[in-house]
């Protein structure tokens, strides 16, 4: 039998299995970093090799995929299998064969669908999302050499868009009683930044505060109180509706909750929270398991998180008409972002371990059994038992693992699970929110989760919820979800603090999973925004940030919405030597001529 009937034999014998195959993954490129200006050109990283073909008659060459740390003890080179994506911010030509050979049929493929086939011919397809090390080509540069370029070429940032800025107010300002602490600092801090020409704060409205003792008890006065002197200098507000807890690892800050009523309600139901595979449970926020589940008295987590949104609009409604308010941030997991708490530092995560899926709490568990029953295999009702720990690297796992299983038809529907899990939780909370903020902007975090992006599996990614392997875009069926709703995309540039050896270690790529967000987002006509903790003597940090905001030779014309500061501390005490470094950051966000470069 040939190869194409042998195809449709199997297509035919299997179509009642179709049903349930995922959405194929988005094929617009997002690769899009402004153009280098000539340069002497040098790589660093991880190099790949070019595969040679042999003879007169042999095949156009195929950009071999290249590898990552999961190098032999001895040093010797990989074996083909191995791969490391080619970095996103870099050019490339690939050559494709759609020869019959790319395509391998095996007697043991899944009795319920060719995931086989269609995977190998994404894993081509993929090459436009491949990023890893540097490809020996003339026509490949490092961002941060284009981004080092564009900077040589102009000294200032005169003339580029204009880009609000906003500052994030400190957590400390309101205290668990909903009372503000000392309006006259806050008065003061709000003249310092006046005179800095900032264009409005964020504030982060804590559901531990204020619904804190009794379900559907809200109180609003401190925040009242905070709005009132805002209000008296003229200042635009972002409002941050925070469904997460914060503080109380270490790190100084006032330790906020969740509301005191959820915490009883969890003592005795511990599944309402995310859990991991030994069964530690994270109280950092509600698991998703519950969005539908009437455990909260006798309301789901869902409608809990709508009476809030619905209590704010009615409470600040004035303000709304004001126009004061001009973009509310809907908290959608973990740290108030789009993501599953899956690094936690106090269950003893640290940078760069890949993390642990949260998707072992009763409620959890039954979707997922509910989800293999409809895909004809119920045994694949469970976790990954090969997936290491939160410590564990890549390479030490037999699921995150060149070659690992999660490619294999297990993996592939677990992950798609656990992400779509993910995309319908934010999904059905922003649906809630328009109802709540008609007319209001509303704005949603995402993750910089940027160690491993090197390797095939992008573990880190996976376990914190986004599909995003090798082979595929795992934002794009994120984005399409968000620009159902017309979202505000803010993307949060900083991530762990790790030096540029244990990034070298962890395969990081920050820049290139910046450019992948990015341009996805703005492929889909997103509006994006971003978010940052900076020291503004750190100048090479801010000015990759700046480079970021509006990328110069961008044919589109691409630029950030708005970017969200977020201080070490207070503006007001942190020096003399502060203030002049961050109002030449903000001159240059607004497009206005500066020395920053120079200075």
């Amino acid at each position: 039998m040939s190869l194409k009937q042998d195809l449709d034999h199997h297509q035919q014998q299997h179509s009642d299995h179709s049903s349930d195959h995922f959405p194929p993954t988005a094929g617009s490129p997002w690769l899009r970093a402004p153009p280098p200006p000539p340069a002497a050109m040098h790589h660093h990283g991880v190099e790949g090799e070019k595969g040679e073909g042999e003879g007169e008659g042999a095949q156009p060459r195929l950009r071999e995929r290249h590898r990552a740390s999961d190098h032999q003890p001895d040093g010797s080179p990989a074996s083909d299998s191995t791969e490391i994506r080619p970095s996103p911010h870099m050019p490339f030509k690939a050559t494709l064969d759609s020869q019959a050979s790319l395509l391998r049929i095996e007697e043991s493929l899944s009795p319920a669908s060719l995931d086989s086939v269609v995977v190998v011919e994404r894993d081509f397809k993929g090459e436009k999302y491949a990023s890893a090390s540097p490809i020996d080509s003339p026509d490949c540069v490092e961002a941060d050499q284009m981004m080092q370029g564009a900077i040589e070429c102009d000294g200032n940032f005169g003339g580029t868009p204009y880009v609000p800025i906003y500052v994030m107010l400190p957590t400390g300002i309101i205290n668990n009683y909903c009372q503000l602490v000392d309006p006259e600092a806050l008065r003061q801090e709000l003249r310092n930044l006046k005179v800095l020409h900032v264009d409005g704060v964020a504030v982060n409205c804590w559901w531990g505060i204020v619904e804190g003792w009794s379900p559907q008890k809200y109180q609003w006065s401190g925040y009242r109180d905070m709005f009132n002197v805002i209000r008296e200098f003229h200042l635009k507000l972002q409002v941050v509706l925070a469904f997460h807890e914060h503080g109380g690892n270490g790190s100084g800050d006032m330790p906020i909750s969740l509301p005191k009523w959820v915490l009883e309600i969890g003592k005795d139901n511990q599944d309402i929270f995310f859990t991991d595979r030994e069964g530690r449970r994270n109280t950092e926020c509600l698991s998703w398991g519950i969005d539908k589940e009437r455990v909260l008295k006798g309301r789901t987590g869902i409608e809990v998180y709508f009476d809030f949104m619905r209590s704010f609009r009615m409470e600040f409604s004035d303000l709304f008409e004001e126009g004061l308010i001009s973009a509310v941030e809907i908290g959608l997991g973990a740290s108030g972002e789009l993501k599953y708490p899956s690094f936690p530092e106090r269950l003893g995560w640290r940078y760069p371990g890949v993390g642990e899926f949260q998707c072992y709490d009763r409620y959890l568990q039954q979707n997922l059994r509910r989800a293999a029953k409809l895909r004809g295999h119920a045994f694949w009702a469970r976790g990954p038992d090969n997936a290491g720990y939160y410590n564990s690297r890549p390479r030490e796992t037999g699921f995150f693992c060149d070659r690992g299983d999660y490619d294999s038809y297990y993996g592939r529907f677990f992950l798609r699970w656990y992400s779509q899990t993910l995309i319908d939780h934010a999904n059905q909370v922003l649906s809630l929110a328009n109802l709540a903020f008609e007319g209001t902007q509303l704005v949603v975090k995402i993750p910089s989760v940027y160690w491993w992006y090197k390797t095939c599996s992008h573990a880190a990614e996976l376990t914190a919820g986004f599909h995003n392997p090798t082979n595929q875009d795992g934002y794009s069926l994120v984005f399409d979800m968000l620009k159902k709703h017309s979202v505000t995309i803010k993307y949060v540039f900083s991530g762990p603090q790790a030096s540029s050896l244990e990034n070298d270690d962890a395969l990081a790529d920050q820049e290139g999973l910046t450019w992948q967000v990015l341009n996805s987002a703005w492929d889909r006509g997103l509006n994006v925004a971003g978010q940052s903790v900076l020291h503004c003597h750190d100048r090479e940090a801010c000015i990759k940030v700046l480079e970021t905001a509006k990328p110069r030779n961008d044919p589109d014309h691409h630029h950030l919405t708005f970017f969200a500061y977020q201080p070490p501390s207070l503006v007001s005490v942190q020096g003399d030597t502060f203030l002049p470094e961050l109002d030449n950051f903000i001159r240059c966000m607004h497009g206005e001529n500066s020395d920053y470069i120079e200075a």
